[in-house]
């Protein structure tokens, strides 16, 4: 992903300003209902070259299928359902499936650390489909199976980035644009020539590639800026292991201005926080969106956040699926337009296609 350098367009404003206009076309829409029989259009960025986020994008609006020409069968494969992002990935493939009427069996990892059990999953569960939908939970880590796997079925990639080997599509945002719309609303509150500020940043698990991209990304956007991370605490996305990162962050640096880092880190950083009577003396961001964190922002407890509509995400996973096997894909590489959600344009935030319904529940199987 090109960095943000002085003279250089700015893709990320351009995508900002897409995502806007997303928005604002989702704001009118309610919660989403238990069903959603009739197709909307989506508006996308498309990769062409297809799976370099280097690549020039365009904007498209794209019309999903009204319908499968048959049950296909879909597995999809998710790292965890640890917290409400991939819960909200869930819902858009659940509800994808009952719409275009396909089937669908989602297995999960339990946890980036778990490359050896998502490997067993994906292949026994591709034994049994007509394609693979993979959140993986490495970048190059499943090549040797997608490979093997791509032998019978075609594999897409969803939500994370995968090397291209074996890949026939790809459902995904940036993530190196994930960190630096992040790191630009920060530097933004706090350019240079403004007091400086200290940062605990919390970038995710080493073993993810994705939390080397959003590291990146988050970097890069901060240079110039008044913004200083003082401490950096890797580790994997499970509340439990981020509270202790938390906690052991403030230790060591009881003189921070911000925690940043994962939907979990924050939802982790708010709690603590207000234990240790420090709401509102030290401020959190997250890097990417869920429920607790648009209740966060809500509350005025986490400043902002970056959506990349999970539940989209989703959707599209099972939409360009379809697609693939029917031979009727357009474009092998597209997403969302990445948003800022804060407390200035809440109201007009409509969640409808970032998170899940409250009362919805993991879903493993669709018939």
């Amino acid at each position: 992903m090109p960095s943000m350098k002085p003279g250089r367009p700015s893709r990320l404003a351009l995508g900002l300003l897409a995502g806007l206009a997303l928005v604002a076309g989702l704001a009118q829409g309610a919660a989403p209902a238990a069903a959603d029989t009739t197709p909307s259009t989506w508006s996308l960025e498309v990769w062409s070259p297809p799976f370099d986020f280097r690549s020039p994008t365009t904007t498209i609006t794209h019309r999903p299928l009204s319908s499968a020409s048959r049950k296909w069968r879909i597995c999809a494969s998710y790292p965890h359902l640890k917290d409400s992002y991939w819960l909200s990935v869930n819902y858009g493939m659940v509800e994808e499936a009952k719409r275009l009427g396909v089937a669908l069996r989602v297995v999960e990892a339990g946890g980036y650390p778990n490359l050896a059990r998502q490997i067993a999953q994906i292949t026994d569960c591709a034994r049994e489909a007509d394609i693979l939908a993979l959140g993986a939970v490495s970048f190059d880590g499943l090549t040797e199976a997608v490979l093997a796997i791509s032998e019978s079925i075609p594999v897409i990639a969803v939500v994370n980035d995968i090397a291209d080997p074996g890949i026939s599509a790809k459902a995904a945002v940036s993530w190196v644009t994930m960190g630096e719309v992040t790191g630009a609303y920060l530097a933004g509150l706090h350019p240079a020539g403004t007091p400086p500020v200290k940062v605990a940043w919390f970038p995710g698990p080493r073993e993810s590639q994705w939390a080397h991209f959003v590291e990146e990304g988050f970097t890069e956007a901060l240079a110039g800026s008044a913004v200083e991370i003082v401490v950096r605490k890797w580790g994997d996305t499970g509340r439990e292991i981020q509270l202790i990162l938390v906690e052991e962050a403030l230790e060591e640096r009881p003189d921070i201005d911000y925690i940043v880092g994962s939907a979990v880190t924050a939802g982790a950083a708010v709690s603590l926080l207000r234990a240790r009577g420090l709401t509102g003396q030290i401020r959190v961001l997250a890097d990417y969106f869920t429920h607790a964190v648009y209740r966060g922002i809500k509350r005025d407890r986490i400043v902002a956040a970056p959506t990349d509509f999970p539940a989209l995400q989703g959707r599209m996973g099972i939409e360009m699926a379809v697609r693939l096997l029917e031979g009727k894909l357009e474009h092998l590489h597209a997403g969302p337009f990445i948003h800022i959600v804060e407390q200035a344009n809440l109201d007009a935030f409509s969640t409808r296609l970032s998170l899940a319904p409250a009362d919805f529940n993991p879903t493993f199987v669709v018939e």
